[in-house]
């Protein structure tokens, strides 16, 4: 693969300029090169092949095995876009466990992986953050916790959530993380939480006041049977599949997406 062109030092500046940073998530090579040449900045190889790969109920059941054959598909494809990439289930619960897991999926082509939570995690960040490893957060809907969680549910619903969230996202980013997913939770705390990170914070479900978004692919092609509400069908009006990220990538960066149509 050509080395990615896109570093996290460039995504800062994007978040600094004020410019919008489009995501999805991608499993194998052909879609990696539409993404790229679309103009996606990240793709992630997200644990959500599980369930639009598998066909598994949950993310629970992927391995770290499966991860790194994804990873190693999509770096084939791409050239400018930044590769980012899911620690499993189980992979990442202790400090050693998590130095050998990001290894793997390194090696496979990743520029950075990316865990859920904080609590424990935090000193899971720092250790990997400490000897080279790229690390993104996750806070909000952590479907990896989805049995603890009760199901997929909006999060930081309530004053006392929104400040432990925002507590976290600052502990993650204190702790050395250089970018941060937050999913599902309503449009003011996407907001707020960005503006008060130094790192791009990228929602899903999170509201326009991010700096970016993300959507798994299969959803805004239309595949998904019934879509969450944070998610619009961008091959609907595209043609092809390389003209839907183009339109996706567009809508972003313009602000059009999401919409309030989209936000909780």
């Amino acid at each position: 693969m050509t080395q990615t062109a896109l570093t996290v030092h460039q995504l800062d500046a994007m978040k600094r300029d004020g410019e919008k940073i489009a995501m999805l998530t991608c499993y194998d090579a052909t879609f990696a090169r539409a993404t790229d040449l679309a103009g996606v900045d990240i793709v992630l190889v997200g644990d959500s092949l599980g369930m639009v790969v598998q066909g598994r109920a949950s993310t629970v059941g992927v391995s770290l095995a499966d991860i790194a054959y994804h990873v190693e598909c999509v770096a084939q494809g791409l050239e400018r876009t930044f590769l980012l990439a899911d620690l499993p289930f189980g992979s990442y619960h202790d400090a050693a466990t998590a130095m050998a897991s990001s290894v793997r999926l390194m090696g496979a082509g990743a520029a950075m992986v990316k865990l859920e939570g904080a609590g424990p995690m935090i000193d899971v960040v720092d250790y990997l953050t400490d000897r080279g490893v790229a690390v993104c957060g996750h806070l909000g809907l952590t479907p990896q916790s989805v049995n603890q969680l009760g199901g997929f549910r909006v999060q930081a619903r309530d004053d006392a959530a929104v400040d432990r969230l925002l507590r976290d996202a600052r502990a993650l980013e204190d702790a050395g993380a250089q970018l941060l997913v937050v999913e599902c939770v309503p449009s003011a705390v996407g907001r707020e939480v960005s503006s008060n990170l130094g790192i791009p914070v990228i929602g899903i479900g999170a509201g326009a006041g991010c700096d970016g978004q993300v959507l798994v692919m299969h959803d805004m092609l239309g595949l998904g049977d019934r879509p969450p509400k944070f998610v619009a069908d961008f091959m609907a009006d595209a043609g092809t599949i390389r003209g839907a990220f183009e339109a996706y990538v567009l809508a972003v960066r313009e602000g059009r997406f999401p919409g309030p149509e989209h936000e909780y």
